[in-house]
Parts: structure tokens; C-alpha cells; sequence
């Protein structure tokens, strides 16, 4: 059964519904996004798909036989004896239950997920393949309904947040009378815009967020939701380097998981905001902004010469903008305005007037 929907009238959201159509022309055309200028650099970057892992990268060789790796070795035949365990018997473990079956052997957690990762190059098949699961962070809420596994549904509402299942691959009946998807880049944000109800204000509608940098899970669901309905998504993050680089990881995907590129990325998520160039549109003060510190820039400039920057201008200049002011901004800087800026006056305005990049 489908939602009714409650927010603002049908004409509020002709500019979302005229950049669907665009998405599902791209589509049909064998694309991932609309057309964009910039050259294809097919070798380590698709415009289509994100970051993906070539034939010819750097490889790193394990030998049962050398005395530097033998333990590295041991670990990898210890993990790959579980996974077989785990596939015959038809059952799931998380990470964490694989690393404290013997804290003492494996010494951290991160250990764990290096030979995971490490596993999942190897055969060439997504981590959820190897029966193993991540414990998500991220939450959901807004229009959406959905079955998990074992058959437990779940109805999102737009008051309460639920966690996004550990288990993206098993959900199924999924249900949406969306008009968008917005990625919120930070929790404390996210919990503000639940607080002024802004996705019933905005409804039919869905929020994400991953608490930060996305794990794999939050990454599979907004893939998912891609797949499912083809509705528009946006990302909202602070005005600064680390939030580009967590919109870039949802958008075009991350080194270390690119050999699962075609099962992570959305090419065709937007940049909603908040932008560089807002700042001084909407003349925030300068005793709310933030001085750019060294690995701010330094993060900038490893930005700006990653090859989908060449298909994105927008967005280049938004960073030029950031580089040449050397300040940057988070979303709470909004609240100087009013308390309710952001839902009630700046993503309105954006979603209605078509102000994404």
C-alpha cells in the first residue's frame, strides 16, 4: 500500500520530477547521470559507474613460505576456514563476532576487516557473498516500507529514525511514493531536521545519513533505493573538505572498495549543499566560519585533481571558491540566520528552485 502525501502541492516539486526524467533518459541511454562535459578516463575512473579497480593496479603477494608473512597468511586461512563454515551452513556473522571468536590472535578489529576486504578482492565477489556483515551506523527515516529477512517489516516514519539493516541484500517489498532522497552528511544535523519535521513538511520524502564517513551498509542502501526507484538524490554536507570527500564516497566511491564499485556508487546524486559560494550569498557571518587548517588543504588540493572533478565544473569552482577564501563552513552555521533556516527556508528553496550542482 502506497503513502498519501502530505506535504507541499504537486507544482512544488515539477523541478524534481522534470530531473527524474533526465535521470531515466540518461538511463535508457546506457548512462549512469545526465551528459557532462570532461574527458573519460576509462582506465581508472567511469563517469557512469565511479571508481573502479583496474587490470594493471598494484598487487601485494602473500607467500605461505616467507617468514614476514607468515602470519599475515595464517590469518587469512583462519578467516577463510570461517567463511567456508559460514556458507555451507547458510548463516551470517558481522565482523565483530568474527574478530573476538579469538581477540588474542587477531590483536584489533582492524586486522579483521583488512583480510576481509582483503578476501573479498581476492575471489572477486561482494563481502555480503562471503556470509560476513558490517553492524550498520547509518539511519533511515521518512516514506519508505520494506520486509528484512526474516520477514520482520518496517515502516520509516518522518518522526523516528530506524537503523539501516545490517543485512541490505535480504530486504525486499520495498515501498516509496518519494519525490527525493537527501543524504545528510552528519547525524546531529540529521536529528535537527527530524526535530522541525521536515521530512512531513517536505513529503513524500526520504533522509539518510551515514554518522560521518558512510559504512558499507548505508553506501548499499542508497544504491539500493537507486535501483529500486530511480528517484532523485541529493547530498547535504558542511561546507568543507572532509564533507565533499564523504559526498564523493556515496557519489563515485573510495579506493579501498572500488573492486565493488558497480554495487556502491550513485553517479547520479547531487550536491545540494551547502555550497562554498552560499556563504556569501547569504552574507553568514565571518565569526561563524572556520580558517582552513593544513590538512584542510592539503585534502582540498588531493580533491581537486581526482579525475571526476573533470566532469563536474560546479563543483571545481565551488572548491576554487573554498581554496582562494581558505574558510570553511559547517550546516549549523545556518542557524545565525534563524533556528529553523535550513528546513524551512534553504533546502526548500533548493529542492524547489533546482539549486543543486
Amino acid at each position: 500500500m502506497a503513502f498519501a502525501p502530505m506535504g507541499p502541492e504537486a507544482s512544488f516539486f515539477e523541478v524534481l520530477d522534470q530531473h527524474r526524467a533526465s535521470l531515466l533518459a540518461a538511463l535508457r541511454r546506457g548512462g549512469g547521470a545526465p551528459a557532462g562535459g570532461g574527458t573519460r578516463l576509462a582506465s581508472r575512473f567511469e563517469d557512469s559507474v565511479g571508481l573502479q579497480m583496474v587490470s594493471h593496479c598494484t598487487t601485494r603477494k602473500i607467500k605461505s613460505n616467507s617468514p614476514k608473512s607468515v602470519r599475515n597468511f595464517a590469518l587469512i586461512l583462519k578467516i577463510l576456514s570461517m567463511i567456508y563454515k559460514l556458507v555451507q551452513s547458510n548463516t551470517y556473522a558481522t565482523k565483530r563476532d568474527i574478530y573476538y571468536t579469538d581477540r588474542q590472535l587477531f590483536g584489533n578489529q582492524n586486522v579483521v576487516d583488512s583480510i576481509i576486504n582483503d578476501i573479498s578482492c581476492m575471489l572477486k565477489v561482494p563481502r555480503r557473498c562471503l556470509h560476513i556483515l558490517a553492524t550498520s551506523k547509518g539511519l533511515i527515516a521518512g516514506n519508505l516500507r520494506y520486509i528484512e529477512e526474516d520477514g520482520t517489516k518496517v515502516s520509516c516514519s518522518c518522526a523516528t529514525a530506524v537503523p539501516v539493516p545490517s543485512n541490505i541484500q535480504g530486504i525486499r517489498n520495498l515501498i516509496t511514493d518519494a519525490k527525493f532522497l537527501l543524504i545528510v552528511e552528519k547525524d546531529a544535523t540529521f536529528q535537527r531536521l527530524l526535530d522541525d519535521n521536515f521530512c512531513n513538511k517536505m513529503s513524500p520524502c526520504v533522509m539518510v545519513t551515514g554518522k560521518g564517513i558512510p559504512d558499507l551498509n548505508t553506501r548499499l542502501l542508497v544504491k539500493k533505493l537507486w535501483d529500486t526507484f530511480h528517484v532523485p538524490i541529493f547530498t547535504l554536507v558542511d561546507a568543507d573538505p572532509h564533507g565533499i570527500e564523504i559526498m564523493c564516497i556515496y557519489k563515485y566511491g573510495s579506493m579501498s572498495m572500488s573492486f565493488e564499485a558497480h554495487n556502491l556508487t550513485v553517479p547520479a546524486i547531487r550536491w545540494l549543499g551547502l555550497f562554498p559560494s552560499d556563504i556569501k550569498r547569504l552574507n553568514i557571518p565571518k565569526d561563524t566560519l572556520i580558517p582552513l587548517t593544513k590538512q584542510d588543504q592539503m585534502k582540498l588540493d588531493s580533491i581537486l585533481k581526482r579525475p571526476y572533478v573533470t566532469c563536474q565544473p560546479f563543483w571545481r569552482k565551488e572548491m576554487e571558491i573554498m581554496a582562494d577564501s581558505k574558510m570553511k563552513a559547517e550546516i549549523q552555521a545556518l542557524t545565525v540566520l534563524s533556528s529553523d533556516y535550513l528546513s524551512r527556508v534553504y533546502l526548500p528553496n533548493k529542492l524547489k528552485f533546482g539549486g543543486w550542482i
